[in-house]
């Protein structure tokens, strides 16, 4: 098997730590522990825990907890894993052989992107339709889906547009699948990261075929306990289990046991209303910002997610501008190369106002007066 290098991954893992303002994140701060476990007995619960392997699926208690957040679902619908990024490898590996079509909405994360041809199928892309707002065109995913088709995968909401997909999307798109006999692999991460509170519906239960992955990284800002999961039929939960025994095996038992924590239901609402919070203070900062750029650069708002994508108008690539800006300024965005789209930053807003505020006002006469010097 033959991997090409994770661009994005790459980079923020062997930069992040190096610069003074990290602005290629897309979730928000990340909680303390202290806020997590804010009394003192759950504090001495976490004391007490014993550092074992836990049940490599997941304990039973924390995937019934992930269950009653899918209608229907129970704990043998459901794979605790090392992380959404695993969840996304088990499940494409599970799926995906040789010859088969993956039809992926782009811009996207690109692990399933890289993925794919690594297992021996086919990406056709399926690009969102940029306007007032990041369209979902499915009368072209209707096209582009075919007999050869085994999933369709799709984020939602989006990485890294932030745009949001709704019921009548999702039903349509759940449709084309069926007709073809395709799986749906839906990424749901930033679920519960909306700007205006409503959360995103999800595709699980429109259809048989339908595999959700999302985890605690992106709308919980719980990323340092990588717990992931998978949604899907028990059969298909038993398969990437069978596949989760050959790789990391098990979650921490810490982890596990914060991450039931996290989930329980008025813990978890006090969560994403820290999440909603931080966006709401912080994406009128980002977008004076943008407007203060004027025609130099052009947005779509974002409906989730502390990720804005920006379209910058000067003729300088995304990689060599992102690098510039990190070596000569020490700030590190996401280029739009790393979702296939040159022309494009993807610029982090969820860290404290003083932190964003400080990273912007580094990035925009350096990095844009450097395009249109050119």
């Amino acid at each position: 098997m033959r991997l090409d290098p994770f661009a994005m991954e790459r980079m923020q893992s062997t930069y992040e730590h190096q610069v003074e303002f990290n602005l290629s994140e897309s979730g928000v701060a990340p909680m303390r522990v202290d806020e997590l476990l804010d009394d003192t007995a759950s504090r001495a619960t976490l004391l007490a825990e014993r550092l074992r392997y836990t049940q490599t699926n997941g304990t039973v208690a924390l995937r019934s907890t992930i269950a009653a957040l899918y209608p229907g679902a129970t704990a043998d619908h459901v794979q605790v894993t090392n992380g959404g990024a695993e969840a996304n490898y088990l499940t494409t590996w599970h799926l995906v052989e040789s010859g088969d079509e993956v039809v992926m909405m782009v811009p996207n994360y690109m692990q399933v992107h890289g993925l794919v041809p690594a297992f021996g199928g086919l990406v056709t892309e399926w690009p969102l339709v940029p306007g007032d707002r990041w369209a979902a065109d499915v009368d072209a995913l209707e096209r582009l889906v075919t007999p050869r088709t085994k999933v369709i995968a799709i984020c939602n909401p989006n990485n890294p547009t932030g745009a949001r997909f709704g019921d009548e999307e999702l039903t349509r798109i759940a449709a084309v699948a069926q007709r073809h006999g395709a799986w749906v692999l839906s990424d749901e991460i930033y679920r519960g990261a909306e700007l205006d509170g409503r959360e995103t519906p999800t595709m699980w239960g429109r259809a048989e075929r339908v595999v959700v992955t999302s985890g605690l990284s992106k709308a919980y800002g719980l990323p340092g306990l990588r717990i992931g999961w998978i949604v899907g039929p028990p059969a298909f939960v038993e398969a990437a289990w069978t596949r989760h025994d050959y790789v990391t095996i098990a979650p921490g038992a810490l982890s596990d046991m914060l991450a039931r924590r996290a989930l329980a239901p008025s813990r978890r609402q006090a969560i994403l209303a820290r999440t909603r919070g931080i966006l709401h203070a912080n994406f009128p900062i980002i977008a004076e910002w943008l407007a203060a750029q004027g025609s130099r650069v052009s947005y779509t708002r974002p409906d989730a997610g502390a990720i804005v994508y920006v379209r910058y108008h000067t003729p300088i690539n995304s990689t060599e501008l992102v690098t510039r800006l990190r070596v000569e300024k020490s700030v590190l965005v996401v280029p739009g190369d790393h979702f296939g789209m040159d022309g494009y930053l993807r610029i982090g807003f969820g860290e404290d106002e003083a932190y964003l505020r400080g990273g912007l006002a580094r990035i925009a006469d350096f990095a844009f007066g450097i395009a249109e010097s050119r």
